[in-house]
Parts: C-alpha cells; sequence; structure tokens
C-alpha cells in the first residue's frame, strides 16, 4: 500500500503505525502522516536515529528472552512490518515460539499476512485490539498463548500514545496481572528529559496532526521506571536504547531521547 496508489479516502489525522512507517523509510501511509513525520524529524533530528535504535533494540531484547527459555511473546502495538519483526526474531532463535501481535491501525491489518508467516514449528497470530482493551486482547492472546506458561510482553514505543489520564501505569499492571510468573516486560518509551527542547517541539508538531486518541506524551526516567514497579529490573537498568546490551559494533549514543528497559516478573 502506497500513498499515492491509495483509492480510499484519505484519512484526515496522523496516526502512530503509519508516521512511524515513515521514519523507517516504508510506504504505507498517507500524506498526514508524511508531514508529520518530516516536520516533527526536522525538529528533533535524532528521531531516525532512535526510531532505527529502537527497533535494534527490540531485537536485542526478543534474542535475550529466547535465551533465559521464553517462548510466547505479546506483541502490542505492532506498527505495520518492517525487517526482523518480533516471530522473526524469535523464531530464528527458537523455532517453536509463539507470537501474537497487536495494533489498532486497519492498516497494520492490512498487512497481517506478513505477520502470519510462521516456521512450521512455532505459530503466529494478529488482533486489531487497541492497548487500552485489556481484557479484550488477553482473552484473544490466550487462544494462542498458554497464559500459565511465561510470555514475553512487548510494549515497545507504545505507551506514550496513553495519557496520564488514563493511567498506562494500571494498564501495564493489568496486563502483566494475567501473565505468569517468569515473564518478561519489554519497554521503550519517548524521553521528555534528554534533549527536552526538542522532543517538547517535535511532540507538539505530531500531536496537532494526530488524531486525539494518538497523541503522545514523552515521559522523565522516574515516571518510565514507574512502569516496571513490582518486577525485577533487568541489567543495566532503565537506560537510553543504545545502552541496553549493545553489540560489539554499536556506538552508544545518549542524545537519542527513548528510554527502554526489560523487567522480570517473579
Amino acid at each position: 500500500m502506497n500513498e499515492n496508489t491509495l483509492s480510499a479516502p484519505h484519512p484526515a489525522s496522523a496516526h502512530p503505525a503509519r508516521v512511524y512507517n515513515v521514519w523507517l523509510g516504508g510506504k504505507d501511509h498517507y500524506p498526514v502522516d508524511q508531514e508529520a513525520a518530516e516536520l516533527a524529524a526536522l525538529a528533533n533530528p535524532t528521531i531516525v536515529p532512535s526510531v532505527r535504535a529502537n527497533r535494534a533494540f527490540l531485537g536485542r531484547a526478543v534474542r535475550h528472552l529466547t535465551g533465559v527459555g521464553v517462548r510466547q511473546f505479546l506483541d502490542i502495538g505492532t506498527g505495520i512490518p518492517a525487517a526482523a519483526n518480533t516471530h522473526e526474531v524469535a523464531q530464528q532463535a527458537a523455532p517453536e515460539s509463539r507470537v501474537v501481535y497487536v495494533d489498532n491501525d486497519p492498516i497494520v491489518l492490512s498487512h497481517a499476512r506478513a505477520l502470519l508467516v510462521s516456521g512450521p514449528e512455532g505459530q503466529t497470530d494478529y488482533v486489531q485490539a487497541d492497548v487500552r482493551d485489556v481484557d479484550t486482547i488477553l482473552e484473544a492472546a490466550s487462544r494462542n498463548l498458554d497464559l500459565d506458561q511465561p510470555v514475553g510482553l512487548m510494549l515497545v514505543a507504545v505507551l506514550q500514545y496513553i495519557k496520564d489520564t488514563e493511567d498506562p501505569w494500571d494498564i501495564t499492571r493489568r496486563l502483566l496481572d494475567r501473565l505468569a510468573p517468569g515473564s518478561h516486560l519489554v519497554l521503550s518509551h519517548p524521553a521528555a528529559d534528554v534533549t527536552a527542547p526538542e522532543v517538547a517541539e517535535s511532540m507538539r508538531i505530531y500531536n496537532e496532526r494526530a488524531a486525539n486518541h494518538a497523541s503522545a506524551t514523552p515521559r522523565i526516567h522516574s515516571e518510565v521506571r514507574r512502569f516496571c514497579e513490582g518486577l525485577e529490573i533487568l541489567e543495566p537498568g532503565v537506560v537510553t536504547l543504545t545502552r541496553w546490551h549493545p553489540g560489539p559494533d554499536d556506538t552508544p549514543d545518549d542524545t537519542l531521547p527513548m528510554w527502554c528497559a526489560v523487567a522480570r516478573k517473579a
């Protein structure tokens, strides 16, 4: 699907999955998404490298979880398929891994076939739902995941779209409450306290063009750490993206305004 070939009416507001697609260099978006992505990136030039570093963090975190025996993943806020999706990374390391993807953008649903290409030993599924719909997500996920066994809960660059008044910390807790001990939270979140003026301006530009339910709120380190309350935060803690177990060819860059962490439920 391409912004130049879409026959459906163009939406009036930008959507996170489609804006993220622009930043990743994809073609599955509308002009309103292109405008929001480009103007936000002009205000904050670290956005594109942050998005790519965030994708790399997801891969490293999934490989870590498969290394400690996790074979089930619930990926909420999936976005439009790109390279190294969760099931591809997990099943490369552990072919029997099962993955359930969740997103609320119909464009992501139109690409779901790309997310459902599983190896013969594993399984993938897709659920169209909003991260706020905790009961719907867990009920649907339980058809393919055994919630009595450890699950990797992927909340990667999604919680910023839940306003403080909607209590994203409670939503996260409710999701984790249903998961078995040994489950892990994989989290990344835009930082309000790294390159703060640029982040604030880019968020203002994006929010002016986004639907109300998709406006974004960056948060400071202590607020991001709250998502891990009651969990064992794995080393090196809540850090910038390139500080979480970088590979030998990774260069740490603390100017990228996004916090990340992996935490274990005891």
